[in-house]
């Protein structure tokens, strides 16, 4: 694999060309692996972040696919052009109504997690840690992500122990699982450390829901809808 030293400031983006630009050209062919994860980041002189950013990309591509503990195999010579426009057509055409739901979700979730924090049994902070470890697992798996994301804020309005409260989620959870489908699917064709972040917000309100303490929980998910609503912005 030929390295060509960088000069951008995204040295994601310029890994992520150099890449394809070496699949395109046939110097890396389909059924080739490629090095791992730490030796590429010390050839480009870059952090693993990085380096799993640009492999991220890659994939969403369809160029490349990415096993867990089994490295990534080059599995198209092309790209895959219409990846990522029909999520990105349906975020423009939504706007209003993504938005709407934005404004829902942080009215009524930040509440959620209050009262969560204040209600919850043994068992519900239980069920809350085992997601958590669950989305752990699920970095860099958009479908499982994606499920074990819609499982939490399920768990959490099921933890305030309000039925009023749980039906009035269930209203809008059609509509929010095909944004955080959405989401998902957009924003791992770019950046791989959003599912890591998330998890760690995820985590934090586990955390301030364990231990009672429902003022954390409250701004923990204030946070969490903040990083949402700006990932969102970037795509209408």
């Amino acid at each position: 694999m030929e390295v060509t030293p960088l000069t951008k400031r995204n040295h994601y983006e310029e890994i992520t060309e150099q890449l394809k630009r070496q699949i395109l050209d046939g110097k890396l062919k389909v059924g080739d692996k490629l090095p791992s994860t730490k030796e590429m980041s010390e050839r480009f002189g870059v952090g693993r972040s990085t380096t799993r950013e640009a492999l991220s990309a890659l994939k969403a591509m369809g160029l490349i696919e990415i096993r867990q503990g089994g490295g990534c195999t080059v599995i198209r010579s092309e790209p895959e052009p219409e990846i990522k426009l029909p999520e990105l057509e349906s975020l423009r055409l939504n706007r209003e109504t993504l938005l709407e739901l934005i404004e829902v979700r942080q009215s009524l979730e930040v509440s959620i997690a209050s009262l969560a924090a204040e209600k919850r049994t043994e068992e519900d902070a239980a069920t809350l840690q085992r997601i958590v470890k669950e989305m752990e697992l699920a970095v860099g798996n958009d479908l499982e992500g994606e499920r074990t994301d819609i499982e939490f804020h399920l768990a959490l309005v099921k933890a305030t122990h309000n039925s009023m409260l749980s039906k009035v989620l269930d209203s809008i959870m059609t509509p929010m699982e095909l944004a955080i489908r959405e989401v998902r699917r957009v924003e791992l064709y770019s950046n791989r450390t959003v599912a890591e972040r998330l998890l760690e917000e995820h985590s934090a309100i586990c955390e301030a829901v364990a231990a009672r303490d429902a003022a954390a929980a409250a701004e923990g998910m204030k946070r969490h809808l903040r990083n949402i609503e700006n990932i969102l912005l970037k795509y209408l």
